[in-house]
């Protein structure tokens, strides 16, 4: 069954892309006066906090005891792992080039979908994996010295693999939650994991520059609990590889904020990675199915 974009999810996938895309340059901002480990709890504190608000007016319900530990492997994952690597990540990779590293997410998505999700991938769409793959070569090699890959970049794909991971296994519990209740479960379980940086954040935090911290507010209240509920409801209403498949506008728009913003290009060996991991991606999308 073909799945219909109507409006309503295309609204959906549209804010998740503008605030997760606007993210990349956030981290970068808030890099300028906060260690990675304090950036990402105090962002996923933020989020907590606004989702905490919300499920006490609205009386959310708890989750099922069955359902925790697959809740708490998923935040760890797909919260946890996810922002510590991107924000370490991006102590030495530029934000547009990180949008980019990050855009192999789909990839995975796929490949994972396929695998667990009974999706299935013609041989073309396996030769455009292959070709995105080595776009995503090319980026890391950018991101380097020569011929020596940057560890920042190793670490911005263990991102991506870890939400890809989020994105597939979490598509049996939104039969069961709404895409409030589990983005907000998820997010929750993210960051009990995160405490372990909690010790010195309170001085950090009186001691950096208000605009650093205001970045951080705002990673924190859009990208992280605005936009992983409109994510979690468009991941509920298609298919993981078909809403996946959008994210690769994110490294356009990463990049157009991110020179706003910040004042920072990728290098021209990324930019061409990018546009061979698209140009992989779209054949997987029109030649592949």
């Amino acid at each position: 069954m073909r799945t219909r974009l109507d409006a309503r999810l295309l609204m959906a996938i549209g804010i998740t892309l503008i605030f997760w895309a606007s993210a990349f340059a956030g981290i970068r901002a808030g890099l300028t006066a906060y260690a990675p480990g304090h950036l990402a709890l105090l962002r996923f504190l933020v989020a907590s906090a606004v989702l905490a608000v919300y499920a006490l007016l609205t009386r959310m319900p708890l989750p099922r005891g069955r359902d925790l530990p697959a809740i708490l492997l998923l935040g760890f994952v797909g919260i946890t792992v996810y922002h510590l690597a991107l924000s370490y990540g991006e102590v030495t990779v530029t934000a547009g080039a990180a949008s980019l590293l990050i855009a192999s997410g789909p990839m995975f998505t796929a490949l994972l979908a396929t695998a667990f999700l009974g999706e299935r991938l013609k041989l073309w769409g396996w030769l455009g994996i292959g070709v995105s793959f080595g776009g995503v070569a090319l980026i890391a090699l950018g991101e380097g010295e020569g011929v020596r890959f940057d560890p920042g970049a190793f670490l911005i794909l263990l991102a991506a693999l870890g939400t890809s991971l989020y994105f597939v296994f979490q598509k049996p519990y939104l039969r069961r939650y709404s895409a409030l209740q589990f983005a907000a479960y998820t997010i929750w379980a993210g960051t009990l994991f995160m405490l372990i940086y909690l010790p010195g954040l309170a001085g950090v935090v009186r001691s950096a520059p208000p605009e650093a911290t205001l970045a951080i507010i705002y990673l924190g209240v859009f990208p992280a609990a605005l936009a992983y509920v409109t994510w979690t409801y468009a991941l509920s209403r298609a298919p993981a590889s078909i809403a996946a498949s959008f994210l690769y506008l994110s490294p356009v728009l990463a990049t157009l904020i991110a020179w706003a913003w910040l004042r920072e290009m990728p290098t021209t060996l990324s930019l061409a990675g990018g546009g061979l991991s698209l140009c992989g991606v779209i054949l997987v999308n029109t030649r592949g199915r």
